[in-house]
Parts: structure tokens; C-alpha cells; sequence
């Protein structure tokens, strides 16, 4: 009797161990009377690779219900209508009316099209505002023009549809303040991404948080200063495993340029002093996941976690 207590104590105590080893997801790391006023909806954690475990990358801001979208992967509205099903306020269909963007590479913004349309084709009456680089203007315009027929079928045809829900406010933007209303402060900052004239940054000052996001970048003083003790920051990062593509000396010269290495990060992270330092649009290289973490951890003493779909911070 004493060896079969003494063994469910030690299974317990096993699995207790387990799962505090897990990264936090949406329905775990969501209380159930949370008292914060400002969350971080991971809506997308991936890359370009066609993940199916990790949409585009795409995050929301949840300020007193209000939600402020930063960039639009693949997949962000099916995600943000799964983080509703969870209970996360703010990303109902109707409520999706916010954008910044941080830069137009296009995992960043294959989903543009779908937040246009499809919160429109299930009842957006508003318009939607966007905020981003230049080129911002075009690629609406364009992508507006090549749904004309859509546009004229669903309003003038059978379905009745409104005429505002699809219409979009674009805001080419510079670096400093961009935006603010009665839940959030947000400020643009540059950041260095290889070859594009123009790459952003976004810091939310919110009544009782600040969040960083460094949308892609190679190592910047600018998301140092923007965080500078913030309480979340999420930052893209790359690992560099063997036998991978980034043994040609093309693709090392490239990362270097475009995105931020392992040890970089934890420079960043370092000077910056975040309260939580979140991984995200992580490119793993065949490294694995708790291996990225461990070596993150090697070099910077602070808390760290690795984001998946649906996490909420």
C-alpha cells in the first residue's frame, strides 16, 4: 500500500513538472477573471514556410475589448475567429477594424485581402483602417480593384450586401506617434530589414502596459529604446542549426541583413530589460524548439517563451 501511494505521488508530481516545462496557449495561460486590461493575441507565429501548425505572423493587441491588429499573415481572420471561440474579446468578425502594418513582405500581408473582405461579407458595416509603409496606398488599390466584380455581385446582386464594410482607410505612415485613442498610445519606430526602404516597429502604451513588437528586423537600437523595461516584447529571431540551409554563405549574408540570430536576441533582450521576452516568426532551421529556447536562455537571464497560434499574454 505504501509503494502504490508513494508512486501516484511521484506520477503527479512528474506530470506537474511536465506541463510547467509547456509554453503558455490561449486557454491555459487565460485566467478565468484575468485583471488586466491590455492582452497579447498571438494570431500568427510562423514564416513563410507553410506551416500548418503556425499561420502567418500576425498579432492583436486586446485593449478593454478592443482589438489593434499588428501585420496579416496567412490565416488571421480563421485565427482570430478560433480566439473568439476561446473567449478572447475584441476579434469578433465586426470588431476587426485596425491594422498596422510593419513592412509589405508578403507573409506579412497574404491575409490583407481576406481582412477586407471576408469580416465585410459577415457583417463589417465599418470601414477598415490600416496603417503602414508606403506602398501601403498601391497594394490596397490594387487588391481593391482585382475583387471589382466581387464587390459588384455581392452588393447589387441577391446578397444585398453593405457598400461601407469593405472600404479601407489607409495611413502611409513615418516614424512617431501614428495612432491614439481612449485605450492606446501607439508608436511607429524604424527598423532594419535588408533591402526594404521601409520596415517598422510598433510600441503600445496601453493604460496599465507597454508592448513591443519588432515586426522583421536585424538587430536595432530603435526596439531597445522602444522597450526600454516594457512589460512585453515580442521579437522575431533565427536559429542557426546544422546541415541547413544556412551553411551557404548566400543565405548567412542574408539572415545577417534581414532578421535576428539567436545570441543577437539575447543582446537585445539584455539592454532592453523586458518583464517577457516572447519569441515569435521564429525560423528554426532544424533546431528545435526547446533546444531555441535553451540557447536564448544561455545568454540572457530574463523570462522567455516561445510563441504559438493562439497564445495570450
Amino acid at each position: 500500500m505504501k509503494r502504490l501511494i508513494l508512486s501516484l505521488l511521484l506520477s503527479a508530481a512528474f506530470l506537474v513538472r511536465a506541463n510547467a516545462q509547456q509554453p503558455a496557449r490561449a486557454q491555459e495561460s487565460r485566467p478565468a477573471a484575468s485583471p488586466r486590461i491590455s492582452e497579447v493575441v498571438v494570431l500568427g507565429s510562423g514564416n513563410p514556410n507553410a506551416d500548418p501548425d503556425r499561420s502567418g505572423p500576425a498579432v492583436a493587441v486586446i485593449v478593454n475589448g478592443h482589438s489593434y491588429l499588428v501585420d496579416c499573415g496567412p490565416g488571421i481572420v480563421r485565427r482570430a475567429a478560433a480566439a473568439t471561440r476561446e473567449g478572447v474579446p475584441g476579434l469578433a468578425m465586426q470588431d476587426l477594424t485596425t491594422l498596422f502594418i510593419t513592412h509589405l513582405h508578403s507573409d506579412h500581408t497574404l491575409g490583407y485581402p481576406d481582412l477586407i473582405f471576408t469580416p465585410w461579407v459577415l457583417g463589417r458595416t465599418g470601414h477598415l483602417s490600416v496603417y503602414g509603409p508606403r506602398g501601403t496606398a498601391d497594394m490596397t488599390k490594387n487588391i481593391l480593384a482585382a475583387w471589382k466584380r466581387d464587390i459588384e455581385v455581392r452588393t447589387q446582386g441577391l446578397e444585398h450586401a453593405n457598400t461601407t464594410g469593405y472600404l479601407v482607410d489607409v495611413h502611409e505612415i513615418e516614424p512617431g506617434v501614428v495612432y491614439k485613442d481612449e485605450n492606446v498610445t501607439v508608436t511607429a519606430f524604424p527598423v532594419k530589414h535588408g533591402s526594404w526602404d521601409q520596415a517598422f516597429g510598433y510600441r503600445f502604451q496601453t493604460p496599465d502596459r507597454v508592448i513591443v513588437i519588432s515586426g522583421d528586423t536585424s538587430p536595432a537600437d530603435s526596439v531597445v529604446k522602444a522597450c526600454n523595461g516594457c512589460d512585453v516584447l515580442l521579437h522575431e529571431v533565427y536559429a542557426s542549426g546544422p546541415h541547413s540551409e544556412m551553411d551557404s554563405p548566400q543565405w548567412q549574408a542574408y539572415f545577417k541583413a534581414f532578421h535576428t540570430s539567436i545570441t543577437e536576441l539575447a543582446a537585445i533582450a539584455t539592454q532592453s530589460k523586458p518583464k517577457l521576452l516572447v519569441l515569435y516568426h521564429q525560423v528554426f532551421h532544424g533546431v528545435p524548439e526547446g533546444q531555441m529556447l535553451q540557447e536564448i536562455r544561455n545568454h540572457y537571464p530574463g523570462a522567455v517563451l516561445s510563441a504559438h497560434d493562439l497564445d495570450v499574454y
